[in-house]
């Protein structure tokens, strides 16, 4: 027996998640109308059709701006796309402010990914953890694994994409970008960042 969803439930999903309505519908009664197992659900079903597209090249896109707190806080962003038909949706355009919004709130971020952070930062949180008292006693295989742990905790901090949404604590950027992804069905990139504070050089 199918189980009959309200179509006030999937349209709610439908807009939570950005998914289509019949897939909605089935994650729905996959999970016996469980909407937080349903979110879940369509997550992982998109987050698995937006890896196949993280080679593909973006080429279009747009440059945003977000100003905070009164003017003492500034950001310039530029996230790229595929085409720019996609690039004109609102849905991108959310997207982009959001990543925006996320930056300027994030004061401790300095790059788009773990990738672009460069070998003397990842050497010199190396050294610092690798002098800390509580290692002191352990045994080198076990201190290695220790400090390479907490060195990787510490430049998740300095990563955009690595970063807990603000406005949904249960998703990352990275997450986030790859539902939009699952969406459009296109790659999407942050490409670039600048953040500006009132005062700093």
């Amino acid at each position: 027996m199918t189980l009959d969803i309200s179509s006030t439930l999937v349209k709610e999903l439908r807009q939570k998640t950005g998914a289509g309505m019949m897939n909605c519908k089935k994650a729905l009664q996959e999970t016996n109308g469980d909407f937080e197992g349903a979110v879940k659900t369509l997550r992982q079903k998109g987050l698995a059709a937006a890896d196949k597209k993280v080679d593909r090249k973006t080429v279009e896109g747009v440059v945003n701006s977000y100003i905070h707190a009164g003017g003492k806080i500034g950001v310039l962003v530029e996230v790229n796309c595929e085409t720019d038909f996609v690039a004109r949706r609102e849905e991108f355009q959310e997207l982009v402010q959001n990543i925006a919004m996320q930056i300027a709130a994030s004061p401790e971020v300095l790059y788009v990914n773990s990738e672009e952070i460069p070998e003397q930062v990842f050497l010199a949180e190396k050294a610092i953890e690798a002098e800390k008292d509580d290692l002191s006693n352990k045994p080198p295989e076990i201190k290695e694994k220790i400090i390479l742990g907490r060195v990787e905790k510490t430049l998740k901090k300095l990563s955009l994409i690595d970063q807990a949404f603000i406005r949904d604590a249960n998703i990352t950027i990275d997450e986030l970008i790859k539902e939009k992804i699952s969406l459009f069905g296109e790659n999407i990139k942050v490409k670039r960042f600048t953040r500006y504070t009132l005062g700093n050089k």
